[in-house]
């Protein structure tokens, strides 16, 4: 392609709505453009390049034994309603009616429509296992889209769902789908580190996320420095600290703390460290409220407090905070609630005596005894997980987090969309039995954006042989000179015959702009004829990774690309 004739423009300034490093280049090298907030168009060269990301994908998916499929992205409402995932799913799913009022959805993930197709097709034991997978548009209603294709509001997707008789079946096309994942993420050039996740609404009971360390990532990921642990925060275990004894507790005291509602502000003013209060949350299930204790020092986990109580949880109202404790937010306390469950987290045990909220507006009671004072219903591990905390896996080491793009999920669905859509099997003696699911989605555009994000300089991109939308950038320095031009479309005309993707720079610009076009594209390989260089019989080969230059021979360009290229690419095979 020539960039005189083709369609490249490029940005010498970061676009002010661009906050991570990957939405800034692949704006500037023309990658993509913003068409409203979360809609973006992508351009030339990032249509390539997410093209080689969809091939990359194809390639594992075709090899681990799934079959492509494409379905609608506009769904009929009935099928999430008889899933129950139509009011679960709130107001990140966009809905809509048409001329007839009647109410679909523009798909934000595909479970209910392959499980009523599979559902209509199978329904022997013989046709299974099947694993079925599309790449497509998907849709959710972000409600603050973010680091531009990251988190969008219509993304790039590939989904797969697998069905199988038994859960040792489905563990089988499981694992498969983990090592496709991780064969396909390292051929991109990423470093994407499978953690144990949650199965968030999707349900389940297995399920791992594949993570690529980055700043902007919205994940924290949490480690063992001693054994192979890796999960997402939200997931993890944390360990119960050493129980403390309140035998020698004083009698309870009421004190006045006017206008102190946090944390900090009654630690502060009572002297106090935060370690030794318990802090009491509201929430409610849906039907009624409930409160959980946590020690003021450690952070609730939502996702762990709806686990242990089985339904989707929120934090209670002001309103209804009011009406549990008698009491406006920040007083709250366990001592003297009636009609309420109590659930606390391990993290109250170690307190012993402590200060927490008295029920009553700018008060707090001190010398709470924690087996004296206020009764809980339930314990549980609720809080989330800190660095520092022993790994709940070998007990040894201690954890340590950091930030990632989750570009992969995979999960073991079970049985809750078959039950629901009615797709079962006849087993071996006649008898139906629902179909055993699993569930693996890839952000396609995410993962272009990691690939920027992972593999970039303060000079532009990087990019992977795998994923570069060319792989040859060629510059003719000199286009006005026949010489030039001549060598250059010998060249040009050499790397493609030899199977290589060439981009000819044979625009009539400066050197210098070029040369900064050229590095902020990132093409692997740059190739660079000039008339000085052509008079000694030189030009210069540039790997953009080092940018070191060397002269070469035109005659040698072609075999030092294949060499390097072969190199490269066995890098990035598992």
């Amino acid at each position: 392609m020539k960039q005189s004739s083709g369609f490249f423009p490029t940005l010498r300034e970061a676009p002010k709505e661009a906050e991570a490093k990957s939405h800034v280049l692949m704006l500037r090298a023309g990658l993509i453009r913003q068409l409203a907030a979360g809609l973006y168009i992508y351009l030339p060269l990032g249509w390539r390049a997410l093209r080689n990301v969809e091939a990359i994908v194809r390639e594992e998916m075709d090899a681990a034994g799934a079959i492509e499929v494409l379905m609608p992205s506009l769904q009929p409402d009935l099928l999430w309603k008889q899933s129950g995932r139509w009011d679960v799913m709130g107001p990140e799913m966009m809905r809509l009616q048409d001329r007839n009022e009647r109410e679909f959805v523009l798909g934000p993930t595909h479970e209910e429509v392959i499980t009523s197709l599979v559902a209509s097709e199978i329904r022997s034991y013989r046709d299974l296992p099947k694993n079925l997978y599309q790449i497509q548009t998907k849709f959710r209603d972000e409600i603050r889209p973010r680091f531009g294709v990251v988190r969008a509001r219509e993304f790039i997707m590939k989904d797969g769902y697998s069905f199988d008789v038994d859960d040792d079946g489905a563990g089988v096309s499981y694992q498969a789908m983990y090592d496709a994942y991780a064969r396909l993420f390292h051929r991109c050039g990423l470093t994407a580190m499978p953690v144990e996740a949650d199965t968030g609404v999707m349900g389940g009971s297995r399920s791992h996320e594949f993570m690529v360390p980055a700043e902007i990532g919205e994940s924290e990921i949490v480690s063992c420095g001693a054994c192979d642990y890796r999960a997402n925060r939200e997931l993890t275990e944390s360990s119960a600290p050493e129980s403390v004894s309140s035998a020698n507790a004083l009698p309870l005291e009421e004190v006045h703390t006017p206008n102190q509602r946090t944390i900090e502000e009654v630690a502060a003013f009572l002297k106090v460290e935060p370690a030794s209060m318990i802090k009491t949350l509201i929430f409610t299930d849906g039907e009624k409220p409930f409160v959980v204790l946590m020690r003021g020092d450690c952070a609730v986990n939502e996702i762990k407090v709806a686990k242990a109580v089985g339904k989707p949880v929120e934090l209670a109202s002001p309103e209804t905070i009011q009406q549990v404790t008698g009491a406006p937010v920040g007083f709250a306390g366990p001592v003297g609630l009636t009609g309420v469950d109590v659930w606390a987290d391990l993290s109250i045990k170690s307190i012993g005596v402590g200060v927490t909220g008295a029920n009553k507006a700018d008060y707090h009671l001190k010398n709470v005894a924690i087996d004296r004072d206020f009764t809980v219903d339930r314990w549980a591990d609720l809080r989330l997980a800190e660095p520092g905390d022993v790994c709940p896996k070998c007990g040894k080491g201690t954890l340590s987090m950091t930030l990632g793009i989750e570009v992969g999920h995979v999960f073991v669905l079970g049985t809750k969309y078959s039950t629901a859509l009615n797709a079962v099997y006849t087993d071996e003696k006649g008898e139906r039995r629902p179909m055993v699911m699993g569930c693996y989605g890839i952000g396609v555009s995410r993962t272009l954006a990691a690939v920027v994000e992972e593999n970039s300089d303060d000079k532009g991109i990087v990019w992977p042989v795998t994923v570069a939308p060319y792989h040859v950038h060629l510059l003719n320095l000199s286009p006005k000179s026949e010489e030039v031009t001549k060598a250059s479309a010998e060249l040009y005309d050499g790397l493609r015959a030899a199977g290589f993707s060439v981009l000819l720079d044979d625009r009539d610009e400066r050197p210098g702009v070029k040369f900064n076009d050229a590095d902020l594209l990132g093409l692997p390989y740059r190739v660079i004829v000039g008339e000085k260089g052509l008079k000694s019989g030189q030009i210069e080969f540039v790997q953009r990774k080092s940018l070191e230059k060397e002269p070469i021979a035109p005659a040698d360009v072609i075999a030092r690309v294949k060499g390097l290229y072969a190199e490269e690419l066995s890098r990035f095979t598992p």
